[in-house]
């Protein structure tokens, strides 16, 4: 894969202006007006929203593996997901720091170690933020959840090989939980 602009300045857009077109508490739509590469203007709707960490907590017991993963109502699919542990990043938190918290908020499990698998961009094509995925172990529950006033969520202790056999069906059907059992099965 080429990264280098140089070689790459016959894809690449230029950036005139942009504007804040609707505010919400989750995410700003903003309007870019840019120019191709050569010399048309186009304008894009982008959606900016904070950067957001996911966990793939891996609880180990008497030999036997499983997912801390977190059942919960889903309001544009209006379905319940069942899902790796994640959230958004509180303004000037760390990447790790926020995997940490939502996992404990979330879980009420607390990690002895986290590690980063990796950054991606949920949809890099009307998307501005960034999801970073994390690896989390040698977990050790606290005793319960902090979870935030419009979060209701059941803790569910998963097989991973469950959870593989059933990604894309429900309740597995959150696109990005299938991304981050892809870095976890990358990471061996």
């Amino acid at each position: 894969m080429i990264h280098e602009d140089s070689e790459n300045g016959h894809l690449i857009w230029q950036e005139e202006n942009r504007r804040d077109i609707f505010k919400t508490k989750v995410f700003t739509v903003r309007e870019n007006r840019s120019r191709s590469p050569t010399g048309e203007s186009g304008t894009f709707t982008i959606l900016d929203a904070p950067d957001w960490a996911i966990v793939i907590p891996v609880l180990e017991k008497a030999g036997e593996r499983r997912f801390v993963m977190v059942r919960q109502w889903r309001h544009g699919s209006e379905t319940l997901s069942l899902e790796f542990p994640g959230g958004v990043f509180e303004k000037g938190e760390e990447p790790s720091e926020a995997a940490a918290r939502e996992l404990r908020e979330e879980t009420a499990y607390q990690a002895g170690r986290i590690r980063k698998l990796a950054e991606m961009s949920p949809n890099p094509a009307i998307m501005a933020n960034r999801v970073h995925f994390f690896l989390a172990g040698d977990l050790h529950y606290t005793g319960n959840q902090e979870l935030d006033a419009d979060e209701y969520m059941d803790v569910v202790l998963v097989s991973p090989e469950e959870v593989l056999r059933n990604m894309g069906r429900p309740p597995y059907i959150h696109a990005l939980m299938a991304a981050a059992l892809a870095l976890y099965l990358q990471a061996g």
